[in-house]
C-alpha cells in the first residue's frame, strides 16, 4: 500500500512542476506579446529588402507601399500558396503607386513561420539584402522575429514592422492560439 501512495505521490509532484513549469511559460508569452512595440511606424525605412510573411490582412499591400515608396529595393513575399501568382495579389490600387513588379519574389514552399524563415534566407541571400524589413501582424510579430533572427546569419538586420488590426481587434482565440504557437517556438524554434 505505501509502495503505490509513494509511486502516486511522485507523479503527483512531478505534474504539480510540469503544470508550475508550463504556467510560467505561459504568463511570460502574455506578457512578451503585450510588450510588442511598433516602432518602426515612427521611423523612415531604408532598407535593402521586405520579407511578408503571409497570413493576415494587410501585409503585402504594406510591402507594396513600401515598394512603391521606395523604402526598399526589394519585396520577398513568403508563405504564397504555390498556385498564385504576383497578379493574384496585386490590386488596381497597389499599381497607383508604380512598384516596381520586378522587384518582387513570390516564396511558395512555406507554409509555417518556422518555414518562412528557412525559405526566405536564401532568397535574401541572394538578392544581397543586408537591411530587412520584417512585414507581419503585430500579434504575430515577437514569434516571427525570434523564429528570423533564430535562422538568419547576424550580418542581416532585422526590423520590425507590424501591421496592426485596422478592420478589427484581435479576437481572444486568435490571441490565446499566438501565445501557445509562441510557447511552442519558445522550446523548439528560438
Amino acid at each position: 500500500m505505501k509502495s503505490w501512495l509513494f509511486k502516486a505521490s511522485r507523479y503527483i509532484g512531478v505534474g504539480f512542476i510540469l503544470l508550475g513549469l508550463f504556467l510560467l511559460l505561459l504568463v511570460e508569452t502574455h506578457r512578451r506579446l503585450q510588450d510588442e512595440s511598433m516602432a518602426s511606424w515612427d521611423t523612415d525605412t531604408d532598407a535593402d529588402c521586405a520579407l511578408v510573411l503571409t497570413g493576415g490582412p494587410h501585409r503585402v499591400r504594406e510591402g507594396f507601399a513600401m515598394l512603391a515608396r521606395k523604402q526598399v529595393r526589394h519585396l520577398v513575399i513568403a508563405g504564397v500558396h504555390p498556385t498564385t501568382e504576383l497578379t493574384d495579389l496585386v490590386m488596381p490600387w497597389d499599381l497607383v503607386w508604380g512598384p516596381d513588379l520586378d522587384k518582387v519574389v513570390l516564396e511558395k514552399r512555406s507554409t509555417t513561420t518556422y518555414g518562412n524563415a528557412q525559405q526566405s534566407l536564401p532568397i535574401v541571400e541572394g538578392l544581397g539584402c543586408r537591411k530587412l524589413e520584417l512585414i507581419t501582424s503585430q500579434l504575430h510579430m515577437y514569434r516571427a522575429s525570434k523564429t528570423l533572427r533564430g535562422a538568419f546569419p547576424e550580418s542581416i538586420a532585422i526590423t520590425k514592422h507590424p501591421v496592426p488590426p485596422l478592420v478589427r481587434n484581435t479576437s481572444a482565440g486568435e490571441y490565446w492560439t499566438e501565445v501557445m504557437k509562441t510557447m511552442f517556438y519558445s522550446v523548439w524554434a528560438f
